[in-house]
């Protein structure tokens, strides 16, 4: 007889607090626009705060770009790139990119406690990925720099020119790497916007680049809103649109950007089904599920948002992630213990509230651990649904935050089916222990990153991307130095 196995989380989880110290570092009380190799006041002569979304106390002011501002940015690259960065060698551009790597490396404590402050994203997600990662990146392409007729044999890469890049709030270090350092590689020279809740990390390495030594000029930074966005896409001086963020968004930009020679790769929304069948390692799935939804309090676009369970082992999987929900530590992001931190803003905790009361409605069963809040900050609690339908608006659309609708299958092909069934397809994850079973399904689904027996898992050298209304184009790999190039 079989015998079975349980995970005893019976135990005490009320840990010591371990905070992780602020006190190595100060920040400035303002951030000035990152333009030229330069700090500079913005023309608009605006500022905004960004806060702490745990305590929602003020961090810092930074500026905010107007349109005047993205010119001298973009002049800025233009010259860099004319003067400068094209007519460097590879070999030469590599050694930049990768002393801003080795930088990155020194100060990642840094980094990933003002990550922490700025995101709301627990210090140990901060410390061990969104830093590590950022560093990864750089060094990877810092590699291909001087290579690049030997990634792309018998074809003769040219850069692109000014690339205008747009990254969103939820992993600012780490898309400004993604975008950056291409890039950088690749030859073109940059304007890159971060969002206006997280800027903060974006100008530390608007310091690290001053500090590695990178001509004035060939990275500029600015921070904004959407407007600030526009000015970027629609500047007649940039070459090429790299954006991260919405599906909304990006259909925006693409008709902006229409009928021009501008390039552009679109890295969007998703709603990723992660799939558990009857013969998979069920405990190990469950800490699949857990990390593939409350990871980064689920403000991932690539977040497994959609379970599926075979019909056979729902009752088991559902309790065991009930169970582990029970043990996860919600609340200081800066606590080591933590695994849950805060909602990075008032209008993300409003649109996931909106979604919690969506579910409710329209018949769903939900499930959230007793735990408490701290009483300042936007927080959620770790939160499921069962019951749900196919065509449940929880089971559609993006929500961006720590909320699973589970649903059950039968066979591959209705599981196939129901997993493709939506508009978009980025990411996907399967669960078996059959290898066979695996390349089955990767095959079939309809998303650009398919993870086995794992999920939200990143390497630099793996492309990453999407289908349909996630968007195209790549990041990471050789796949995503493609795009800041033309071949002669």
């Amino acid at each position: 007889m079989k015998k079975t196995h349980k995970i005893d989380f019976s135990s005490d989880w009320n840990l010591a607090p371990a905070p992780e110290s602020t006190t190595h570092f100060k920040l400035k009380d303002t951030y000035d626009l990152f333009i030229n190799g330069k700090f500079v006041a913005p023309k608009s002569g605006k500022y905004f705060d960004t806060i702490n979304p745990a305590n929602e106390k003020v961090l810092a002011k930074v500026a905010e770009a107007n349109e005047a501002d993205i010119d001298l940015a973009v002049k800025a690259a233009r010259k860099a790139y004319d003067t400068i960065w094209s007519k460097l060698s590879g070999k030469e551009r590599g050694k930049y990119i990768y002393r801003i790597a080795r930088i990155i490396q020194e100060r990642a404590r840094e980094f990933a406690v003002v990550e922490t402050l700025n995101g709301g994203k627990a210090i140990r997600e901060s410390r061990d990925v969104d830093v590590p990662l950022a560093a990864a990146h750089f060094f990877y392409y810092a590699g291909w720099a001087d290579k690049l007729e030997y990634a792309f044999p018998n074809r003769k890469p040219k850069a692109l020119g000014v690339a205008g890049q747009i990254i969103p709030w939820n992993f600012p270090l780490l898309m400004g790497a993604w975008k950056i350092a291409p890039a950088l590689a690749a030859g073109n020279t940059v304007v890159i916007k971060s969002s206006e809740t997280t800027p903060l990390t974006l100008y530390l390495l608007a310091e690290v680049i001053q500090e590695a030594g990178l001509p004035a000029g060939v990275v500029n930074i600015v921070s904004g809103a959407g407007l600030t966005g526009s000015h970027i896409v629609n500047h007649p001086d940039v070459n090429k649109i790299a954006f991260t963020g919405s599906t909304a968004v990006g259909k925006i930009i693409m008709k902006a950007i229409a009928g021009t020679p501008k390039k552009s790769t679109m890295e969007l929304g998703g709603k990723a089904a992660n799939i558990i069948f009857e013969d998979a390692a069920l405990d190990q799935a469950v800490e699949g599920i857990v990390n593939g939804i409350f990871f980064n309090q689920g403000h991932v676009c690539c977040a497994g948002s959609r379970l599926y369970v075979q019909e056979s082992v729902f009752d088991v999987v559902v309790q065991k992630l009930k169970d582990r929900m029970n043990s996860l530590n919600v609340g200081d992001p800066l606590d080591k213990n933590t695994d849950i931190g805060a909602i990075n803003s008032k209008k993300q905790l409003d649109t996931i509230s909106k979604y919690i009361e969506i579910g409710k409605s329209e018949g769903a069963e939900m499930y959230q651990p007793t735990c408490d809040l701290p009483s300042k900050g936007f927080w959620c609690r770790p939160t499921i649904f069962t019951k749900v339908s196919q065509s449940n608006r929880i089971s559609q659309e993006e929500i961006f935050g720590p909320v699973l609708a589970i649903q059950t299958f039968r066979t591959v092909d209705e599981v196939i089916e129901k997993a493709n069934n939506t508009p978009y397809g980025l990411s996907a994850g399967v669960w078996t222990d059959k290898g066979s079973k695996i390349f089955n399904m990767t095959s079939q689904l309809r998303a650009g990153v398919v993870w086995a027996n794992t999920f939200n898992k990143f390497d630099p050298a793996s492309p990453f991307g999407g289908y349909k209304e996630s968007g195209f184009g790549r990041e990471g790999g050789l796949h995503g130095l493609e795009p800041y190039l033309k071949f002669e």
